[in-house]
């Protein structure tokens, strides 16, 4: 019964589900019946409105193509407006606006590359024409305005407004300026740290606020394709006041032959001035002129490294044309101590020159600075051997009658002192063109220098007809030389052995001096100096009392003889002379106290005045020792 109910249920709900789906496909039908009467419609629709569609595109287009136009109208007469206003500011010329009249150029410039690029306006000669000649015309004003501007604001720059650039060490004001470099140096060392913090300020060489509009015209030329003209205008104006600043400052161009008729009082202070010129003119003048050159063409194109170089050339030719007949002229041994000091001066200043004319349009300023450096260190060197060949030969008559330093040594050692002096810019010269150990070379070369004053001094000592003083001379001399070095620099390089060599030589001369001088008077009061068969025990053996008497006559004489020529010898060294009296006395004194007190009462026991043969005691001779050596004159003796 329940299985039958069941499906009793299940065929209802199949009926009713049957029922549904073919109620379903008649709506379905009916709706596909309406949507297809709308299509229908539609299509009808459609096609009706085709017509006004096709007309309202083309009114649009029309409309967009009028927008066009009139835009482009607009543009046309903007420019035309443009030119307008442009031709009305170029006619009035740049006096009155320079800023208003380089807008308007390029304004101008702007309209006719409009012109240039449109369809309608390139077959339109006349407003092409127009523009153009317009546009020359204003580059030919600003080619006026340039020339004039330049020249107005450039001026040669004043030696007291250079002077002010400089540090106060280096200022003509200053001790150390009124010195001059072309002298002597008392300390090259400490010369050098000092300029190492110096702050050197270039001149102002064109006014600032003149400069941007010197830019702005320069760039408008260049624009133009006018960078020759402008970049002939730059050159002809700044070289020109360039070479004024020069000149002022005291700057001329001199020959070798002009060098060589000079007297060395006067190119001695012409090589220091112009020591100071090549800085001023490196450190002020030249980098002031490549600043302006940089900030008037932007140092953007290789023509301005051209421009700088031709500004330039000339200067630094009159320049160095000074150094360089100075590096070719005669050489003699007071150039040396200049030479150096413009070697130095290019030394100090070639990592500027360097950096300043480092493009490949100043190469040849360059090369003629490092060319310069280079002959001023080899005619220095070439100066050494000169000097020291000229020592070692000095032929110089100069009398020392009483052989004290000779001129020669005087000069010679105060030579090397000056050397010393210039250490650092010797240890750089041999350093860049030797390739040698610094020290040792200036080693050898003072060695090289003091030993052919010795060979001179030697040859000089020979003009002595009195031996004593040819050894008196020697020693005074080479006292003096050894002295010298143990008070310098020298010490340092030529050692303590070059220095007891040379003292043992002092020596060796005093001693020579002693045996020569004293070794006849001293026979006298010796009893073997008789001949009469060598000591006894008696204090008289062998000598009479004539022979004591002649003895005491001899010595007297010779002493007096000795007194009298060698008090007007010199021993200029107090220390020495002390040290040679007292070598004399020593040997004198207890030889004279001697034969006195073994003699004396042989000769003057009671006697009196001039019957005594004993002129002299002891004392009296200590006394007379301590003139010898004082250089006085005859007359001074007698008084």
């Amino acid at each position: 019964m329940g299985a039958q109910k069941a499906m009793k249920v299940l065929s209802e709900r199949a009926a009713l589900v049957r029922e549904s789906l073919q109620k379903s496909q008649v709506v379905t039908e009916s709706m596909v019946s309406i949507l297809g009467s709308f299509d229908h419609r539609l299509s009808a629709l459609e096609t009706a409105m085709r017509p006004t569609q096709i007309r309202t595109h083309s009114i649009r287009r029309a409309h967009e193509n009028i927008d066009k136009t009139l835009k482009y109208a607009e543009s046309m007469l903007a420019h035309f407006d443009l030119t307008r206003k442009a031709e009305a500011k170029i006619l009035r010329g740049p006096h009155e606006d320079l800023e208003m009249y380089l807008e308007a150029i390029s304004q101008l410039r702007s309209a006719n590359r409009y012109f240039t690029g449109n369809k309608i306006f390139r077959t339109n000669e006349a407003i092409l024409t127009h523009t153009s000649n317009l546009l020359a015309k204003a580059i030919s004003k600003l080619e006026d305005e340039f020339r004039q501007l330049l020249t107005n604001y450039s001026k040669p720059v004043e030696p007291d407004r250079l002077f002010d650039c400089l540090p106060n060490s280096l200022r003509p004001s200053s001790a150390s300026s009124q010195q001059g470099d072309g002298g002597s140096k008392h300390n090259s060392d400490n010369h050098n740290k000092s300029l190492e913090a110096s702050i050197f300020i270039p001149p102002t060489l064109i006014p600032p606020r003149v400069l941007p509009l010197l830019h702005d015209l320069a760039q408008q030329m260049i624009l133009a394709g006018h960078q020759q003209q402008v970049y002939r205008i730059y050159r002809e104006t700044r070289a020109a006041v360039l070479e004024q600043s020069l000149r002022k400052l005291g700057v001329e161009r001199l020959s070798k032959d002009d060098v060589q008729k000079m007297q060395w009082e006067a190119l001695e202070a012409k090589i220091g001035n112009w020591i100071h010129y090549v800085r001023i003119a490196v450190k002020l003048l030249f980098t002031g002129e490549r600043k302006i050159c940089d900030q008037i063409f932007d140092s953007a194109d290789a023509l301005v490294d051209q421009c700088f170089a031709d500004v330039t050339s000339n200067n630094v030719s009159m320049l160095l044309s000074f150094g360089d007949a100075i590096a070719k002229s005669k050489r003699s041994p007071e150039k040396l101590f200049v030479l150096l000091d413009m070697f130095e001066i290019m030394r100090e200043l070639q990592s500027e020159i360097e950096t300043l004319f480092g493009s490949k349009a100043c190469i040849e300023m360059r090369d003629s600075a490092l060319s310069l450096t280079q002959r001023l260190a080899e005619t220095a060197q070439e100066t050494f051997v000169d000097f020291e060949e000229a020592v070692e030969k000095d032929a110089t008559k100069t009398a020392v009658l009483d052989g004290t330093v000779h001129p020669l040594t005087s000069y010679v050692i105060n030579y090397v002192k000056f050397l010393f002096d210039y250490k650092s810019t010797l240890k750089q010269l041999f350093q860049d063109f030797e390739a040698v150990d610094p020290d040792a070379q200036l080693a050898v070369i003072t060695t090289r220098i003091t030993q052919a004053l010795q060979t001179n001094l030697d040859g000089k000592s020979k003009q002595y007809k009195d031996p004593a003083l040819t050894q008196l001379f020697l020693m005074n001399n080479i006292h003096y030389i050894v002295r010298s070095v143990r008070r310098s620099e020298a010490k340092d390089l030529l050692g303590d052995d070059w220095v007891q060599i040379h003292r043992r030589i002092v020596q060796q001369h005093a001693n020579q001096y002693k045996r020569i001088s004293w070794a006849k008077i001293l026979q006298c009061l010796t009893v073997q100096a008789s001949g009469s068969g060598g000591a006894s025990a008696d204090a008289t053996c062998g000598l009479s009392k004539a022979m004591v008497k002649d003895r005491f006559k001899t010595f007297n004489i010779q002493f007096e003889e000795l007194h009298q020529r060698q008090s007007q010898w010199t021993v200029p060294d107090s220390e020495l002379r002390e040290s040679l009296r007292l070598a004399v006395a020593e040997v004198l004194l207890p030889a004279y106290r001697s034969f006195i007190k073994r003699f004396g009462p042989m000769v003057d026991n009671g006697k009196t005045g001039l019957q005594r043969s004993i002129k002299y005691t002891p004392e009296d001779l200590e006394r007379m020792l301590n003139e010898f050596f004082e250089g006085k004159t005859f007359g001074e003796q007698k008084r």
